[in-house]
C-alpha cells in the first residue's frame, strides 16, 4: 500500500540548506514509491502557536487542535500520514517561531494531563526531523534530546540529523559589513564538499523512513 508522508518546511530561505535537504529526503520518499504532501510554513495563510483554549482536552475534540487557521490542513494532513519530515533551521539558539507554533499545536492536542495515559494519539508514525545551523553539528545536542524525546512520545519514533557549519550566502565578500565570525573559505568548502554528501544521506533517511512506515502499524 502506498504510503503517505508529510515533509514541513519551518524555515524561509528556498533554495538554502533546511529547504535542500527536505527536498532530497522527499525525494527519498518518492524513490520507494511514497506519496509526498509538502507544506512551507512561511507561505501559509496566517496561524499562531497554542492558544490555550483547551478544546483539545474536551473528549469530542480529543487529539484534534480546535483553532482554525494556516495550520489547520498540516495538523489534519500529519495526523492521517504514515510519516513525518521536518525541518528548521536554528535561530539564536533555537528553532524557528514558525516551527514552534506548529509544534505546540502538534504535541499539546495529544498531552492529557492523565498520569496513566499522558498521551491521547493512537495512531504513532515515523518522524525525521532536520535542523541546520551555521554552529557546528553537535552545539546543540541537548536541545535536540528534548525535542526527540517529546516528539517520540507524543508523534512518533523520530531520527534526528543536523547540518552544521552551513554556508549561508552565496557570496560573503558582498556583505556590507565583515561577518569575521566565519571563516568563509571554509563554508564554501564544507558546502561543495561535505554538503553534497548530507543529501545523500537525507535521501536515504528519507527511503528509510517509508520502510518504518511500511514494516510497521503506528
Amino acid at each position: 500500500m502506498e504510503k503517505t508522508i508529510v515533509v514541513v518546511n519551518a524555515g524561509p530561505r528556498k533554495g538554502w540548506n533546511t529547504d535542500t535537504l527536505l527536498t532530497e529526503a522527499a525525494k527519498g520518499v518518492e524513490s520507494m514509491g511514497g506519496k509526498m504532501i509538502r507544506f512551507d510554513l512561511f507561505r501559509l495563510e496566517k496561524y499562531t502557536g497554542c492558544i490555550s483554549c483547551f478544546g483539545c482536552k474536551r473528549e469530542k475534540f480529543k487529539g484534534h487542535c480546535v483553532c482554525r487557521d494556516g495550520l489547520t490542513p498540516v495538523l489534519d494532513s500529519i495526523r492521517n500520514s504514515d510519516g513525518l519530515i521536518i525541518g528548521s533551521p536554528n535561530y539564536l539558539s533555537e528553532l524557528t517561531a514558525s516551527f514552534r507554533a506548529l509544534y505546540e499545536r502538534l504535541i499539546f492536542q495529544n498531552l492529557t494531563y492523565n498520569s496513566e495515559n499522558p498521551c491521547c494519539n493512537e495512531r504513532m508514525i515515523p518522524v525525521f526531523f532536520v535542523m541546520t545551523s551555521n554552529a557546528t553539528d553537535t552545539m546543540y545536542s541537548g536541545l535536540l534530546d528534548n525535542y526527540r524525546r517529546t516528539l517520540s512520545s507524543f508523534v512518533g519514533p523520530t531520527d534526528i540529523f543536523v547540518s552544521g557549519d552551513t554556508q549561508q550566502v552565496r557570496d560573503y565578500s558582498k556583505l556590507d559589513w565583515e561577518w569575521s565570525l566565519f571563516d568563509s573559505d571554509k563554508k564554501y568548502k564544507r558546502h561543495e564538499t561535505v554538503f553534497p554528501l548530507e543529501c545523500k544521506k537525507v535521501f536515504e533517511m528519507g527511503q528509510e523512513l517509508v520502510r518504518k512506515a511500511e514494516k510497521n502499524s503506528y
